[in-house]
Parts: structure tokens; C-alpha cells; sequence
């Protein structure tokens, strides 16, 4: 056991701290609460991971989504069939890599998006990431609750849409309050497929009834002015939706150490994309080109159209996609408002009562006029993702060791408050929107893929010479223990067990007594304490001032 030196009131002083209560073996409080919190805002122990199957089967809800049916539909309009499947296929190989990287990451640290931006960003600048993770979780949850209302409305034709908005919000949220291992697992794997059997059955009905040729050479009769190629264009509206490599980070946490390489291809890899982008999107622009719909498309439009081939069973197969996809929105956006309540109110909120609140949110912004201004809103938002995921993507290449022990440190009270990853962050993020909205075209189609660029350059740079995020202080649990993942330590303010990964000393207390992650982040108490330390201890770095 280790010794800590201190300094009060100017003298250097030193005290023995309190022996860790250690344990080999879940504690019994803990693995209760997880059936529900799923370490929402926790290091996901070795002994929560999830097998292969049930991980695939999970992550596989976000493969179904009429979204994707009529993004690669609206771009054959566009752009013509080829090019948008050029364009796809580029999708499929980019997301395949960079989900695949994220996913092996993940699985290695058992980080969520919030407490991997501590490292990326400091404890304060960290914020914005679950905030902005939550909020887009949000919005495609209303994309895609909207597409089950008005499927209900339009096949029954009774009640007010508002009705069918509260049912198609309220039928999905009890599909998340298992969490990943409880489950969403099982209620996904037995979706998938009655997903793939309709979709497959609406595209036989479809041959029958509107017979199509040409539909993989068709080609818009004038060529709009895009700013790129066709299928170059097609790519970067792909790359828009990189919050998927964020929803791969907080689903990617559970998966086990050894089946890394097989998630890496299969459940967040190129196998993955291969079905959701590729698979999806002939299907969708199989089904537009052979109902001879032209010009612009709702998310509406492939369901309306599916029921229109299948009837009630069409409305089946709506809701199933729906719901399936819904399942992984409603968990990332309540495990991302419970972290951001953590951090932000320094109060701590179960899952399921932010999963309530994510229904609340849903259902009201249903209820506004969301589309004039959801799509600015998801450009916007777009940006500090992108923006993210090429921080995320460069920080793991240049700290491809870790900081000790192979891991990130985001612990509490060993990250600086703003670190330079937070200016990077926010100027390359307003950059890219300042971009979008003002340089025309030109800024529609080029300002994703200059946001992942200069985030990369940029963070590059002020990795290299900006001040250390990482915080020295003594006292370290990891150090007093073997197995950093199997031996649990308990918290002295929750009374529970966690792995000492995550533990650390409280320097507010007499004897340092041991503190979990998320009780370090509430308490102002702990900062302080841990950034005097860091600023007066022998061997600290320079902290915050």
C-alpha cells in the first residue's frame, strides 16, 4: 500500500490511506441495478459482456430503417442508380473500417462515448458529447416513430395523428428498459426475420404488380449542379450519418476482449454495412423505380408504399422495422441523458427514468413542426459528430498505447477540465456548419467531409503541443491491486463494488478513501480536492488554474 503526500496550509504532510475493501466477485447490488442501467455511466466489467450472438443480434436492430430505403432511393433520383450504388459501396467499405476500428476499441475499454470524450476533451469540455449524442438519438427516433404513426393513421383512418404519435412512442419504449443483455438481444433476433421475409415478400409483390426495367441504369433526366461527381456526392450524404460510429461505441463496450476481430467484421464491420447500406438500399430503390415514384421522398413514402402491396401485413412489417431500430435510438439517447445529468446536474438519474424522458421528448417534438427544422438541426449536429469521430479516430492512432495501464484515462479526478481536444472540437465544428449554411451548394456537399479532414489535422497538432489532458496524482488503486479487471473495490459514497478500473482516491477525505467513476463525477467536492493535489503533489503536472 502506497503512501499519499499532501499539502496543507503550506506544509507538506503524510498520510497513510484507508485500506481498499476488495472483493474477487460481482457485487450482488450492482449486477441488480446493471439489468436495467447497463453501466450507463460505469466501465462495463469483463463479467457484463455479452456473447456473440446477442451482441450481433442487438447492434443488428439499427439494420432496419426506412431511412435508409429512401436515402438510397432519393439519391437514384438524383444522382442515377449507378452512381448512388458507387457511392454505397464506398460507404459500406469507409464505415466498415472506421466502425470496425471503434468497435475493437470499445470492447478493450469498456468506454462509453462519455467517458471516452473525458480523455479527448476534459471533464468539462466532455460535456457536449452525450448532449449531442442524446439530442441526434432524439430526432432519428422521431424520423422513425413518425413513420409508425402515420402508417397506423393512414391504414386505419380513425383517431387523431396525435394519438397514433403517443402509440407508436409508447409501444416501443417498454423494448428498452431490459437494456442490451436483458432484452433488446432477444426481441431483435426474433424480429430480424419478419424484417428481411416482408421487405423480400413487398419486393416480389412489387415485380408482379408494377413490372420494372432499367431500374439499375436509371439515370435522371438533367444532371443537377452538385459540387462533385454523382457518385462522389452519394458517398459524402453517407458519411453524414457517421453518428453511427458513436452508436457503435456504446453498444461495442459490451462485447468481449476475444471476440473483438469477429464484431470487427461482422456485428460493427464491412458484413454490417453490407446489409444496411447495400442490401437496403436496392430494396428501396428497387421499390420506388417500380411504383414509378419521381422527385422528392418523405420517409413515408416506401411504408406507404409497402402497405399498399401487403395491406395489414405491410403494416406489419412497418412497425417491425420501426420498432427494431427505435429499440437502439431509445438506449442511446437515455444512457446518454443519464451521463449528461451526471456530469452537467451532478445528480444522478436511473436509466429507465431518462428512457421516460427520452418518450416525453420524442412525443413532443412530434408534436412541433419538426421537419422545417429538423434536417438543419441534423446537419448541424452532423458536424460536431463528424468532427468527433475523426478526434476519436486520431486520438486512438496517437495514444494507440494508452496512458497506463493500455487504457485512456478518463477518470474524474485525473483529467484536466478543458483539454485541447475541446477547441479543436468547437472550431472545426462551427467551421463545418459556417461551411454548410454559407457557402451554397458547394458547402452541402463538401463541408462533412472537410469537418473529418481538418478534425484529424488539427487534432494532430494540438496533441502534439498542447497541455497534457491526463492529470498526475498519487495514490493510485490500480497500483495496489493485480488484476485491474477482475478485482473490485468498494466505493466509500454508494457502498457498491465496481472494478478497479475505474476507482480512484478521494483526496476530500481524511484517509483517501476509494470512489467509483460516477460518484468522482458528482461531487464538487472530489474536483477540487483532485485538482489541488494534482497542482501541489511532488510528482503532478501542471493542472487547472
Amino acid at each position: 500500500m502506497t503512501t499519499d503526500s499532501t499539502r496543507t496550509n503550506g506544509k507538506q504532510t503524510t498520510r497513510r490511506p484507508r485500506p481498499l475493501d476488495v472483493s474477487f466477485h460481482d457485487d450482488p447490488r450492482v449486477v441488480k441495478e446493471a439489468a436495467n442501467e447497463d453501466y450507463s455511466t460505469h466501465v462495463v466489467p469483463l463479467s457484463w459482456r455479452s456473447s456473440r450472438l446477442s451482441l450481433t443480434m442487438t447492434w443488428y436492430a439499427v439494420i432496419s430503417g426506412m431511412f435508409y430505403l429512401v436515402t438510397a432511393a432519393t439519391l437514384a433520383v438524383t444522382v442515377g442508380t449507378v452512381n448512388t450504388l458507387i457511392g454505397i459501396v464506398l460507404a459500406v467499405i469507409v464505415f466498415g473500417v472506421v466502425g470496425g476500428a471503434l468497435s475493437r476499441y470499445a470492447a478493450h475499454t469498456g468506454l462509453t462515448v462519455a467517458l471516452l470524450s473525458q480523455r479527448l476533451f476534459g471533464l468539462a469540455g466532455s460535456v457536449l458529447a452525450p448532449l449531442i449524442l442524446a439530442a441526434t438519438a432524439l430526432y432519428y427516433a422521431v424520423f422513425e416513430s413518425s413513420v409508425i404513426a402515420h402508417a397506423l393513421h393512414a391504414y386505419t383512418g380513425v383517431l387523431d395523428i396525435r394519438i397514433w404519435y403517443a402509440v407508436a412512442v409508447v409501444t416501443n419504449l417498454p423494448m428498452v428498459i431490459g437494456g442490451v443483455r436483458r432484452w433488446m438481444d432477444k426481441f431483435n433476433g426474433f424480429l430480424l426475420p419478419l424484417y428481411w421475409g416482408g421487405l423480400l415478400v413487398a419486393v416480389v409483390l412489387a415485380a408482379v404488380k408494377y413490372p420494372s426495367k432499367g431500374w439499375l441504369t436509371h439515370v435522371p433526366d438533367s444532371a443537377p449542379d452538385l459540387s462533385a461527381p454523382g457518385w462522389l456526392y452519394a458517398l459524402f450524404v453517407y458519411l453524414g450519418v457517421f453518428v453511427f460510429m458513436m452508436y457503435t461505441v456504446d453498444f461495442a463496450r459490451f462485447g468481449k476482449p476475444e471476440d473483438s476481430r469477429y464484431h470487427s467484421v461482422v456485428t460493427f464491420g464491412p458484413v454490417f454495412y453490407l446489409f444496411v447500406y447495400l442490401a437496403n438500399g436496392l430494396i428501396g430503390i428497387f421499390l420506388v423505380m417500380a411504383a414509378g415514384t419521381s422527385g422528392a421522398l418523405s420517409e413515408t413514402a416506401i411504408g406507404d408504399t409497402v402497405i399498399n402491396l401487403m395491406g395489414i401485413s405491410g403494416l406489419v412489417v412497418v412497425w417491425v422495422t420501426q420498432s427494431r431500430i427505435n429499440t437502439a435510438n431509445y438506449y442511446v439517447a437515455s444512457t446518454n441523458l443519464e451521463a449528461l445529468f451526471t456530469r452537467l446536474l451532478r445528480i444522478r438519474v436511473p436509466r429507465v427514468a431518462a428512457l421516460m424522458l427520452a418518450g416525453v421528448l420524442t412525443y413532443l417534438f412530434m408534436l412541433t413542426d419538426v421537419l422545417s427544422y429538423l434536417l438543419t438541426a441534423l446537419a448541424w449536429q452532423g458536424a460536431f459528430v463528424v468532427a468527433w469521430v475523426g478526434i476519436a479516430l486520431t486520438h486512438m492512432w496517437l495514444s494507440r498505447h494508452g496512458d497506463r495501464d493500455g487504457l485512456p484515462e478518463f477518470r474524474p479526478g485525473r483529467v484536466a477540465s478543458f483539454g485541447p481536444g475541446a477547441i479543436v472540437w468547437l472550431i472545426v465544428s462551427v467551421l463545418g456548419i459556417a461551411v454548410y449554411e454559407g457557402t451554397g451548394t458547394f458547402g452541402t456537399t463538401w463541408s462533412t467531409p472537410l469537418v473529418l479532414v481538418l478534425s484529424i489535422v488539427l487534432y494532430t497538432v494540438a496533441h502534439r503541443l498542447g497541455r497534457p489532458v491526463a492529470l498526475d496524482r498519487p495514490g493510485d488503486p490500480r497500483d495496489e491491486v493485480e488484476d485491474i479487471w477482475e478485482t473490485r473495490v468498494r466505493c466509500h459514497t454508494c457502498d457498491h463494488s465496481y472494478i478497479a478500473v475505474e476507482m480512484d482516491r478521494d483526496p476530500s477525505t481524511e484517509d483517501g478513501a476509494a470512489i467509483c467513476a460516477d460518484c468522482a463525477g458528482r461531487s464538487a467536492a472530489f474536483r477540487r480536492a483532485a485538482l489541488l493535489e494534482a497542482r501541489t503533489a511532488p510528482t503532478g503536472r501542471p493542472a487547472d488554474r
